[in-house]
């Protein structure tokens, strides 16, 4: 828990995205009141907001309006089929499926195809939940789109955090053609996992099974080869044990009393959106203890229950695990080298946009490469995740891994630094900063064997040297250090073939 409470968050982002969530979510299911809106409703309405806020990564301010616009085109339909099909469960199943494969399938079309995907499959799953039927579909339709509408003017209008900090999309997807393409490949894995899901989750249960393919489904989220899915399959059944324990001792006491599982309930969307991108454990944990909180609501909560919604997330990560070692499976050594490479030219750019801004540079800024330097080093932790996990035999590569992590954490702390040095409008230039970046930028090529990429060269030095100067050249003498003791874990392998 320490470590989700100390992780470094620059400009406190992490924590005002979390709050305005909790503040989109909360109005939506407010105005759904409001309305007259039925529970079912007032629910779909929350999990809508949570969704348009959660999922929706573009780059730009418009985009993402955009994505967000699109989100009821997507899932109007998608609602309305699963609602149509409720009394045929084997053509629901079977549409459930193409639903699965299409939305996997767009992510080849970067963060909108991701989360429109996203919706799509949640509001399937949203009617399994609910138990809809086509006589609610107006009301729930109504419950989107104010839920929509309310988290975009929370989102783009009251608190448009995006407009004041140039936030990064999420990295692009790694490339390849046909069944090389990872999105392709990853859309035929998700789609049989989910149907050995719904398999297994229907001998568990005739009513709860959907919990078991929204496992199998959310495993594979923002994962590229075998090994992060099966680790995050393990971390997903972890937290969910975990966050049933939580709901033993939080949710069944309440007896689904409103006001306190309001207020619960919006503790659980900030733990969500705040540990995201740290652990995927915790943020499982409060997912879990939120779904518990629902069921009171509903007024089904039981510990039953509960010791259902474990064993069908584990028929979600088995699926999940069969999946992914038997269908085109990917492996983890080059999707690691090519996020390792990635970040190490991430480093460099942030560097030398550090070094421009101090030399008056105009348009120069850190700070965006600095934010896209701290996503990409998510992904590095992930795709190396395997090897770091207590339960890994291979000792030597876990070594190695664990020193990778270290060494790139330690360029990006000097990275922040060197950031905040180029921030201060009192800093000036010093002719040093231009061959201490030149070195940096040495160091990358000699750890990627690409082209070094000529920068425009600084300004002659002032007489005095600047206290400014003084750190930043501290912070880019740290960086090359770390730069190169990269070498030697770079030169092993530091994944699995």
């Amino acid at each position: 828990m320490k470590k989700i409470f100390v992780a470094p968050d620059p400009g406190l982002l992490r924590l005002r995205v979390s709050l305005r969530a909790v503040l989109g979510v909360g109005l939506s299911v407010t105005a759904a009141e409001l309305c007259g809106f039925s529970l079912a409703a007032s629910i779909t309405a929350g999990l809508a907001s949570l969704l348009a806020l959660f999922t929706v990564g573009d780059a730009g301010v418009r985009a993402q309006a955009a994505t967000t616009a699109l989100l009821p085109a997507v899932g109007f339909p998608v609602l309305a089929l699963a609602a149509a099909l409720h009394g045929a469960p084997l053509v629901r199943d079977a549409a459930w499926l193409v639903v699965i494969f299409a939305g996997v399938y767009a992510r080849r079309w970067g963060p909108r195809g991701h989360a429109l995907g996203i919706f799509a499959f949640m509001m399937f799953f949203t009617a399994q939940f609910l138990h809809a039927v086509t006589g609610q579909l107006p009301e729930l339709f109504g419950a989107v789109t104010l839920a929509v509408a309310v988290s975009a003017a929370i989102r783009f209008g009251v608190w448009c955090i995006e407009r004041r900090t140039a936030l990064p999309s999420a990295p692009a997807p790694l490339t390849g053609r046909g069944l090389a393409r990872p999105t392709t490949r990853q859309a035929f894995q998700v789609t049989v996992a989910c149907a050995i899901a719904l398999g297994v989750g229907q001998v568990l249960s005739g009513d709860r099974w959907y919990w078991a393919v929204a496992a199998a489904w959310w495993i594979f989220v923002n994962t590229a080869s075998r090994g992060e899915t099966v680790v995050r399959g393990f971390r997903r059944v972890l937290g969910t044990v975990v966050g049933i324990m939580a709901g033993l001792l939080i949710a069944i006491p309440l007896h689904g009393a409103p006001v306190p599982t309001a207020a619960l309930v919006a503790v659980c969307v900030f733990g969500i959106f705040y540990t995201a991108a740290l652990s995927y454990t915790w943020m499982m944990l409060a997912v879990t203890v939120m779904a518990g909180l629902l069921y009171g609501l509903l007024g089904v909560l039981s510990p039953s229950l509960l010791a259902l919604r474990v064993a069908e997330t584990g028929a979600g990560a088995l699926g999940a695990a069969l999946a992914v070692l038997l269908v085109l499976p990917v492996t983890t050594h080059a999707t690691t080298d090519a996020w390792i490479q990635r970040t190490l030219h991430c480093v460099h750019t942030c560097a030398a946009e550090a070094a421009a801004r101090l030399a008056g540079t105009a348009g120069a800024d850190p700070a965006r490469h600095v934010a896209e330097l701290e996503l990409l080093l998510g992904r590095v932790r992930l795709s190396l995740a395997p090897l770091v996990h207590p339960f890994t035999p291979l000792r030597a590569r876990k070594a190695r891994a664990r020193q990778v992590v270290e060494l790139l954490d330690r360029c990006a702390h000097e990275v922040r630094g060197l950031a905040a040095v180029a921030a201060d409008p009192d800093a000036s230039h010093d002719a040093r900063l231009a061959a201490a970046c030149r070195r940096v930028e040495a160091a990358v090529h000699a750890l990627t064997l690409a082209e070094a990429t000529p920068h425009e060269a600084l300004a002659p030095a002032a007489a005095a040297h600047h206290p400014a100067a003084e750190r930043a050249l501290a912070h880019l003498h740290g960086l090359e250090q770390a730069l190169k003791a990269l070498a030697d874990p770079l030169r092993g392998p530091v994944a699995p073939a």
